[in-house]
């Protein structure tokens, strides 16, 4: 393929990306009448729908937890509070290994109070088809019964006992990673019957600031239902409610590193429903309900996982708790089939040599080895093509005013020298879903945050912050964004100039070829916002595409003279 196929291929990567993001892609549409009318069906549910009145009255976080008698739970990689004042949710989750910024102290802080103004909870109950059950909620106070700190192998009991001869009990417990199992149950002093609705719920007062609102990777609610895919938006929601009866899967608020669930007991009829009503709702009801008998008990499980979409917990949660396609709160998106084995690519390579800069560069090796017949055809008529130069330049001059005599007379000389001048676009062409299968990769992969390379770049999922506009940050001021032109997109540029001077020149009038060889500047300019760990990839795939043309173009050699 000549520089103009290869231009043209990262021109049209990086054109859909950012382009098509900003001005075609769709709006989020609304849930279309149709699918409302099929997944609607709480007329013919027997379940109760669940009510929230609770006003919100936002004050501070340090406020809403020190105010509140609460049970702190805490493992090795989290650590919160569960509120016995507000219902016994759990509304106080951080993470102990990863931070809000790079080099940064504070720690990521995933659920806050109902009544703080990024309220984010966590909540199980009962509900009765009876009004005057008294059962709990939100504004129950909850009491202890026995250990008062939850974390692994050791769960804790609470308890809340009604005036109507009801108590009701929760047995909470914690893995090592976030796997919360919650045993609720209602035990019957009297000699009355009761039906009573097990249900599980997420509230989030707002959507988060930091979303990233790019169409590449989904972030809100994500539902699996009898094997069904479902992915929302958040505006979505704030038109109109969603409602889907089932009987296995699972209810999630997904960010683009964190997720909350909800996992509904098995092979029990449920619906899930996801609205807004002052605050984002998404739960789950049993559809059937439990018959309370006198003096009797009956309890349902539920579990949760809150925690980060790091790919090997995710994925083992899915297999070791059965949850039918669990790993999908990870957005891997159309190219499922290329991004998660990259993924597991790139995690072998950095285990390989502990550092993710170096597991890109040996996949892009990789990528290169696979390829290399593919690629070695096209670099050799490519080579030929440079080589015969000057003969198609006589040809063009001599056939300058018979474009039909000149398209013949170039595919004879192609046709005695064994050359497709269109065999470099295949190479192309079958690169651009990697090229963008990285970069979903560095978009949505946790173990990329973060994560350094070598002395210079600090987080391989950020762009270069290393500007020739100051010095690489040796001048104590910042530029127009603009003019971000970090150290990888500038060497990238230059690979990019360098092999295209190894290709045959495709235009013969000079504005053209001005043109032309202002495509690596423009492409540069382009791709420097992107995430380093790509322009990383870019960079040495431009390296090794010059040392192989340049061996090849070396020893290639044409009948022609």
């Amino acid at each position: 393929m000549d520089s103009k196929n290869v231009i043209a291929a990262i021109s049209l990567s990086a054109a859909v990306i950012i382009l098509y993001g900003l001005f075609f892609a769709p709006e989020p549409q609304p849930i279309n009448q149709a699918l409302q009318e099929k997944n609607n069906i709480v007329e013919n549910s027997e379940a109760p729908k669940l009510i929230d009145t609770q006003e919100i009255n936002t004050i501070s976080r340090d406020e809403a937890i020190n105010n509140s008698d609460r049970i702190s739970f805490e493992n090795e990689n989290i650590i919160g509070s569960i509120s016995l004042s507000n219902g016994g949710a759990i509304d106080d989750f951080t993470f102990k290994n990863y931070n809000e910024k790079l080099n940064g102290k504070e720690k990521i802080i995933l659920l806050n109070p109902i009544n703080v103004k990024d309220g984010y909870i966590f909540n199980t109950g009962w509900v009765s088809s009876d009004e005057n059950i008294d059962t709990p909620n939100l504004d129950t106070k909850w009491k202890i019964a026995g250990n008062k700190k939850l974390s692994p192998n050791n769960p804790i009991s609470i308890f809340y006992e009604n005036d109507q001869g009801l108590r009701f009990e929760r047995i909470i417990s914690l893995d090592e990673k976030y796997l919360f199992k919650i045993n609720q149950k209602i035990i019957n002093k009297t000699d009355k019957k009761y039906k009573f609705y097990p249900y599980a719920y997420l509230h989030r007062n707002n959507i988060p600031e930091d979303l990233t609102d790019f169409y590449i990777l989904h972030e809100g609610f994500v539902t699996v239902s009898d094997e069904e895919l479902k992915e929302i938006d958040y505006d979505d929601i704030d038109e109109k409610s969603y409602t889907k009866n089932s009987k296995k899967g699972f209810i999630a608020i997904g960010d683009k590193y964190w997720v909350t669930s909800i996992i509904p007991p098995k092979d029990r009829p449920f619906r899930m429903d996801i609205d807004y009503k002052n605050k984002y709702r998404a739960s789950y009801i049993d559809s059937e309900g439990l018959l309370l008998e006198s003096n009797s008990s009956i309890e349902n499980n539920v579990k949760s996982i809150i925690g980060a979409k790091t790919v090997r917990d995710i994925d083992g949660y899915a297999e070791s708790e059965n949850i039918d396609k669990f790993d999908l709160v990870i957005n891997w998106g159309i190219l499922y089939w290329l991004v998660k084995p990259m993924f597991f690519i790139l995690e072998y390579f950095f285990i390989f040599s502990g550092n993710y800069g170096y597991a890109i560069i040996l996949l892009t090796i990789l990528v290169r080895i696979v390829f290399f017949p593919l690629n070695q055809y096209a670099f050799k008529s490519m080579g030929k093509m440079k080589v015969l130069q000057p003969e198609m330049n006589r040809l063009k001059e001599l056939h300058k005013n018979d474009k039909q005599e000149l398209q013949k007379s170039l595919m004879k000389l192609y046709k005695s020298e064994g050359i497709n001048p269109a065999s470099g676009c295949l190479p192309i062409l079958i690169q651009i879903p990697i090229f963008f299968s990285l970069y979903k990769l560095l978009l949505l992969d946790i173990s990329m945050r973060h994560a350094p390379f070598i002395w210079i770049w600090e987080d391989l999922s950020a762009k270069d912050p290393v500007t020739i506009f100051n010095l690489f940050g040796l001048l104590p001021y910042n530029v127009p964004s603009f003019l971000e032109i970090g150290l990888l997109p500038l060497l990238m540029g230059i690979t990019m100039f360098l092999q295209q001077r190894l290709n045959p020149s495709p235009m013969t009038d000079p504005i053209q070829k001005k043109i032309f060889a202002f495509f690596p500047f423009f492409i540069t300019i382009i791709l420097a916002p992107f995430a380093a760990g790509l322009i990383l990839y870019w960079t040495m795939t431009n390296i090794l595409t010059i040392i192989q043309q340049w061996i090849i173009l070396r020893k290639t050699t044409v009948k022609t003279k």
